[in-house]
């Protein structure tokens, strides 16, 4: 469990369980990577609170999973409320469950036990206001109808963004690690599929990535053919020179904390009200197409590409708001 920042509130942030790490620190550098991610993407989307992640080195597969998230709810108990957590890569609702038999503190949670539910189509929903707003800065238009997207990874978030870009009217070629995911939207939505390792080639509009990180990399940045890159995965820029390196070839690139943060946005607004609203969550979840905005703003105004542009607008709130915290009630 790694938390990052409590400026604005408790640590917040998904668990992860994965495999696939080379070793336990490639797995405690992820950890620490995606909870300074989620401080910024709180701090940039407006919300109450701080970053922080999860993360069990294990098989996402594997059936036995009541004891694992029962022993991990036991540790987040012992933590008295700093870090919340939540749904992640190769955890359920079914694993909150039983999180949730060992500590409060959880966010992501079935509707029957208070919570918003399946929060996917949400994180598709930003990704997609997102995308609408590079669009619009890029084409004068934020229409998707006709746009080539290509889709990078089609697990709960990027399915979800597939179906929601197939009503907009978008063309999209999709790609997969596991094929049969791959063929059941081609089955269902008639889309084109790439191999996964040549996605990155694919002719398009937009690159959307939806998978695991660092993907925007000295290899990846020499193949893409795309104006814009904004899709739901975490940490995809490798290093933080690749953010320049794409400026420099002319990529728009919408920063992934801001674009994939509609489904936490979604999620933990009942910890503010109370209650989940659909109506409510989702007009929040929209605002991330002015979120966006706001970077290209910072970006024009500084001249800075667009992911240091973001970490300033999150900076910047942190900082007003740990004055503001400096005041006492």
């Amino acid at each position: 469990i790694a938390l990052h920042d409590t400026t604005l509130g408790p640590a917040t942030g998904g668990c992860r369980m994965w495999d696939r790490y080379a070793s336990e620190l490639d797995a405690i550098e992820d950890a620490l990577r995606l909870a300074r991610g989620m401080t910024y993407k709180y701090a940039a989307a407006g919300v109450n609170l701080g970053g922080g992640k999860a993360i069990i080195i294990g098989d996402p597969k594997r059936t036995d999973r009541e004891p694992v998230f029962r022993l991990l709810g036991k540790f987040i108990n012992r933590l008295g409320g700093k870090y919340f957590t939540g749904e992640d890569v190769g955890t359920t609702l079914q694993d909150m469950e039983y999180i949730r038999m060992e500590t409060e503190y959880v966010v992501t949670l079935p509707t029957y036990l208070g919570g918003a539910g399946d929060i996917a189509p949400m994180t598709a929903f930003g990704t997609i206001r997102a995308m609408q707003a590079c669009c619009n800065r890029v084409y004068g238009s934020d229409s998707l109808e006709g746009r080539q997207v290509a889709v990078q990874g089609l697990g709960a978030v990027g399915h979800n963004i597939v179906g929601q870009l197939h009503e907009l009217g978008a063309r999209l070629v999709v790609a997969d690690i596991d094929p049969e995911k791959a063929d059941a939207m081609t089955a269902q939505y008639g889309v084109e599929t790439a191999p996964p390792e040549e996605i990155f080639d694919v002719d398009c509009d937009v690159f959307c990535p939806c998978a695991l990180g660092k993907v925007i990399n000295d290899a990846t940045l020499k193949r893409l053919r795309c104006k814009i890159i904004c899709g739901c995965a975490n940490n995809q820029l490798a290093e933080e020179r690749h953010g320049h390196m794409l400026e420099a070839q002319g990529l728009v690139y919408a920063p992934d904390y801001i674009t994939n943060a509609g489904g936490t946005i979604y999620d933990t607004d009942r910890l503010e009200v109370g209650n989940v609203n659909h109506d409510r969550g989702r007009a929040k979840v929209s605002r991330i197409y002015e979120n966006i905005q706001r970077v290209f703003e910072i970006a024009d105004r500084d001249r800075i590409p667009s992911y240091l542009a973001a970490d300033r607008m999150a900076e910047e709130r942190i900082q007003r708001i740990a004055e503001v915290k400096k005041y006492r009630d």
